[in-house]
């Protein structure tokens, strides 16, 4: 069996004893389940792949990104691959969310409905523009690695990599040795993915054992038309932008894609899956490191399809249970802050959440009403990270097909990158 398949048999598998746990009552409190299962064992086996994960992320978009930029070996062509990323991650983002908008309301969810919950949010004001694009900029490079800040991180790898084009030939050592750690920070993607089945297990079983079923059928209507949105965005928005704008088959890149889909379902991170990202978009769909090197992290950090989904299908529900009536007015003001609300936010796990309340402020709907959503948001955040880096690979194939840097063979070939359970291979560094 390959890793594919086991971590879709380790997700299956989650997702039973999950729902076992749930619906027996054995993960009370207290319980011999909760207290050794839940929060023991599926935690902490759950949360050490996640953070090694996390470990790889910094190092792995450095490395990837200079290697990359130098790879390019043409500053123009960089601008090219930016300004096309950019514009697609914009124009998908904006597509959802007014899908969002448009089927939330036209089946009118949340009306008439006196939903109660106990859970209560406080919301975040939404940072100025300006100070996002300050941010951009990191004072520190250090620290904003150390913080895992995307953006910044983006920024000065880039002007890194153009750094060393810029000197020539006396920087080829540089540019040598940074991609001999690329090579290896890869191969450290392949040593953790061979625990990948057991940890996703651990991590959908938890998930779905601590998902309270009664709040789910309260909420029905809610999570079927967001799952409804998200999945229609997954199938059709974005195999047709991939079609249309490449010509490829968008049944290849689902097959190619499974992999990578189920890795964010069970961290819920776009950052935490970039490595698992990066190695599906090269390896198995066949762009270039030079592309796949900037817009995979650049897509994890502006890029939240599926985020913007939620915030579209959020606030009509809200507002309906409310009876607030946003109008023409709202809804465009709901699609231009969640637009420009991705970009300035990070993804990890919660974050549409905050990102939710900044919409939900500038429209004038009560923040309180988030605690509604509160109780099911986390098997959401699953989903709709998943529809995140679909976004993510799709412009990435897209930007990589019009450069000119991307291989038609790996694409075509079903077994192109699909690792197995082999043994590593030793070998000498003498």
């Amino acid at each position: 069996m390959n890793t594919t398949f086991k971590v879709l048999l380790g997700m299956g598998l989650g997702i039973v004893v999950g729902l076992i746990i749930n619906l027996t009552g054995a993960n009370a409190p207290g319980t011999w389940a909760n207290s050794y299962l839940t929060d023991g064992v599926f935690y902490v086996v759950g949360t050490m792949f996640v953070n090694a994960l996390k470990m790889l992320v910094v190092p792995l978009v450095f490395f990837s990104l200079v290697s990359g930029v130098c790879g390019i070996g043409d500053i123009k062509m960089l601008g090219r691959i930016g300004s096309k990323s950019f514009f697609l991650y914009l124009i998908t983002t904006a597509l959802a969310i007014a899908s969002a908008l448009l089927i939330a309301s036209g089946l009118g969810i949340g009306e008439g409905m006196n939903a109660e919950s106990a859970a209560s949010f406080d919301g975040k004001a939404s940072p100025p523009l300006s100070t996002v694009l300050i941010n951009i900029i990191p004072s520190n490079p250090i620290s904003a690695m150390a913080q895992g800040d995307m953006l910044p991180v983006i920024f000065f790898s880039i002007m890194f990599g153009v750094s060393i084009l810029m000197v020539g030939k006396k920087a080829l050592v540089v540019s040598d040795f940074v991609e001999s750690l690329n090579e290896i920070m890869m191969k450290m993607v392949t040593i953790i993915m061979a625990v990948a089945p057991y940890a996703v297990f651990c991590l959908i079983a938890r998930a779905i054992a601590d998902l309270g079923m009664d709040l789910l059928a309260q909420l029905l209507g809610y999570v079927l038309v967001l799952i409804g949105v998200l999945l229609f965005h997954l199938f059709v928005t974005l195999q047709l932008v991939l079609k249309v704008l490449s010509g490829l088959s968008p049944i290849t890149f689902m097959k190619k894609m499974r992999n990578t889909q189920v890795f964010a379902f069970s961290t819920s991170s776009s950052n935490a899956t970039i490595p698992v990202t990066l190695r599906a978009v090269t390896k198995r769909l066949g762009v270039k490191n030079s592309v796949a090197s900037f817009s995979v992290p650049f897509g994890a950090t502006i890029n939240m399809d599926g985020t913007a989904i939620m915030q579209g299908v959020a606030t009509v529900f809200i507002a309906n249970i409310y009876n607030v009536e946003l109008g023409m007015v709202g809804y465009l003001t709901v699609i231009m802050m969640s637009v420009l609300a991705s970009i300035g936010t990070a993804g990890v796990p919660g974050v549409g959440l905050i990102m939710l309340s900044m919409v939900f402020a500038q429209v004038g709907l009560p923040i309180e009403g988030i605690g509604l959503i509160l109780g099911v948001d986390r098997l959401l955040d699953m989903i709709r990270t998943a529809v995140n880096v679909s976004g993510d690979a799709v412009v990435s194939v897209v930007v990589a097909k019009s450069e000119g840097q991307f291989n038609q063979e790996i694409y075509d070939d079903p077994d192109a990158g699909n690792t197995t359970d082999q043994p590593l291979e030793k070998h000498s560094v003498a």
